[in-house]
């Protein structure tokens, strides 16, 4: 391991790190991707912690993407030769793997900012470094502007912002003009190809492409395919298997590993195995890596030679006006394309395969991908910052101030739900509310339940809602998928149905063959109790009392249903008599979601969610009365 270590470009600036670490108190480092700036410099900075006098502080090292977290941290504990969750540790939401022995600790940018809730000068870190800053996620963007007044007050801290991209100027005027360390990489020349015509569809493409390179190309070297989901990586993989295992015993083995944020640490870790070995006729072995853009700057993966980049992503776009915010599969920014086609060079020269034309490239793309607080729903953060006693927030330090109009959302939203009083101020619910790492409507449902003697239950639906879809529908099965899934109905909607499978899961001892039988993702419901568990333990600490209705009154579904209005009031619709509904506070025509179970249309629903397609869709609703 070490001397694989060694071999990074980043150690060659081992000494010229260290000295600007001693004189500065922060600064920017820019490594391009596989440099080893993720996994080798917090080690250093803990090399210099332990070189101190006085108290041992520990060093933090922010992430994104909880994936790239889990898998840096495991590498490293590896390096160190320490057990992961001692020495070294990482933290997601919902999932702490750190100890009181813990000095380094790796966690999304959203963990340190909860952990600067009750610790607002961060007094347990001694470094802490903001890494893949370029990413501009909403976490790292309102980290960059705390941590600005926190160094003002700590003259011991010392903030490091690593970023993948050469446009760290920016860093570094925010920052005060800090000094800059530029680490460059070892890449190889990539030829970069564009497709003649638009493509029509894309994933179509991109399974054509896999397979025409895998037969084609003479070269050795491993295939990464970028798409922008779970489902069609799921979809892409099992195509490819199938058409490769079409062609016969001539063609080279293939090893096709999906990459995307909900697979299991043990099945991320796949995407370092080898790729499988020569036939006896010569024909080559190749590794297909299917993945999101987290394999675009986070995880490095060796012996990737060619990519294949149809240049879209999954992005959230947020509208103020009409309080939406949705994920939305969008063409990605040039700054991506280069880095998606920089993947290719890591161990020699390689290719890359636009699925888009050159002209498409030059004139449609934008230059950078917009910051995420730019385009979201700024509630939490709202609620989190007004936590952290950031009252002005017209006058907050950002990096890229949100627009006007978005802010005063937030603060009608959380007024609404009475997180802050009509000056402003937290209230002590809204104080609450900012414990629980949850969307402010969803805390406040939580934390309501218990006026409705209902807090077991909505605590199971909420645990439900915060992971992904649990209803499995395969494309060769689904009609039984649907059939099964009827089996959990509930007359008044798609919540009280998430309750239901949750409650025949336990009901089930949490079996594997149960879920598989009725068409449930299982590790959606294993996520589904860890996240019950933690809010639990939450409701716990503040003394909410968990509490159910008697399962024989007639109360016991109204009483659930009336603490759902309690958190998504706004978020309700009426039924017109066009048979179209209209959402009450910004009359915007919908339609009840095909996946919904409602087989009437209630005259008034809450929504959990609206969904922009090529209609606007409301999802998981509730049959809901007016007088609620």
């Amino acid at each position: 391991i070490l001397k694989k270590r060694l071999q990074l470009p980043v150690w060659e600036y081992k000494e010229r790190f260290t000295d600007i670490l001693v004189r500065h108190q922060s600064f920017v480092l820019v490594g391009e991707t596989g440099s080893g700036k993720t996994t080798q410099i917090p080690q250093w900075c803990v090399d210099y912690m332990r070189s101190l006098p006085g108290p041992k502080r520990g060093v933090a090292c922010t992430q994104p993407r909880r994936v790239a977290a889990m898998s840096v941290a495991q590498r490293v504990a590896d390096e160190m030769d320490v057990m992961l969750g001692q020495e070294v540790g990482y933290s997601i939401r919902f999932e702490d793997c750190s100890s009181a022995k813990t000095i380094l600790k790796y966690m999304t940018d959203g963990m340190l900012l909860r952990e600067a809730m009750n610790d607002p000068l961060l007094e347990r870190y001694g470094v802490i470094i903001l890494d893949e800053a370029h990413e501009r996620t909403l976490a790292t963007d309102i980290l960059m502007g705390v941590l600005k007044e926190v160094v003002r007050q700590r003259s011991d801290l010392k903030v490091i912002v690593m970023s993948a991209t050469l446009d760290a100027g920016k860093f570094q005027i925010y920052f005060d003009n800090c000094p800059l360390l530029t680490i460059p990489g070892r890449t190889h020349p990539v030829e970069i190809f564009y497709t003649p015509e638009p493509e029509r569809d894309y994933l179509e493409a991109a399974i054509r492409t896999v397979i025409q390179i895998h037969m084609c190309e003479e070269e050795e070297g491993d295939l990464l395919l970028f798409l922008t989901g779970q489902e069609e990586i799921d979809e892409a993989c099992k195509r490819i298997k199938r058409e490769i295992d079409d062609l016969g015993p001539e063609v080279g083995d293939i090893k096709i590993i999906p990459l995307y944020s909900t697979l299991p640490p043990q099945q991320q870790q796949r995407i370092f195995e080898p790729p499988p070995p020569k036939k006896q006729n010569g024909a080559i072995g190749r590794k297909v890596v299917v993945s999101t853009n987290i394999a675009e700057t986070s995880l490095t993966i060796d012996g990737v030679v060619f990519v294949i980049d149809p240049g879209f992503a999954k992005q959230k776009v947020y509208n103020p006006r009409i309080r939406v915010e949705s994920l939305l599969v969008t063409a990605i920014s040039k700054a991506s394309a280069q880095q998606r086609a920089g993947r290719a060079g890591r161990t020699r020269p390689g290719k890359c395969f636009r699925l888009y034309t050159e002209k498409a490239y030059k004139t449609e793309m934008q230059d950078n991908t917009y910051p995420e607080i730019l385009r979201s729903n700024l509630g939490s953060v709202v609620l989190q910052l007004k936590k952290l006693g950031i009252d002005d927030l017209v006058h907050f330090d950002f990096m890229d101030p949100p627009a006007p109009e978005t802010l005063m959302r937030a603060l009608e939203l959380l007024n609404y739900l009475a997180a802050l009083n009509d000056d402003g101020d937290l209230t002590e619910l809204g104080s609450m509310m900012a414990e629980f790492p949850l969307d402010p409507q969803l805390a406040k449902m939580v934390i309501a339940s218990c006026d409705y003697n209902c807090s077991n239950e909505v605590l199971s639906i909420t645990a439900m809602l915060s992971v992904p879809q649990c209803f499995v529908r395969p494309t060769e099965a689904k009609k039984a998928a649907d059939e099964a899934k009827m089996r959990f109905a509930h007359i008044d909607g798609d919540h009280l149905t998430l309750l239901n499978v949750y409650h025949a899961f336990k009901q089930n001892h949490e079996s594997v063959q149960w879920c598989y039988d009725n068409f449930i993702n299982y590790r959606s419901l294993m996520s589904a109790d860890n996240v019950r568990q933690q809010l639990s333990r939450i409701m716990d600490r503040f003394n909410l009392p968990r509490r159910s209705t008697d399962f024989t009154s007639r109360d016991y579904y109204i009483n659930i249903r009336k603490a759902l209005v309690t958190g998504y009031f706004m978020q309700v619709a009426h039924l017109e008599r066009t048979g179209h509904y209209l959402t009450v506070k910004d009359n915007q025509v919908v339609q009840l979601h095909p996946s919904t179970v409602l087989d009437h249309k209630p005259e008034w629903v809450l929504y959990n969610e609206f969904v922009l397609t090529t209609k606007n869709y409301i999802r998981t609703c509730t049959d809901i009365k007016p007088e609620w």
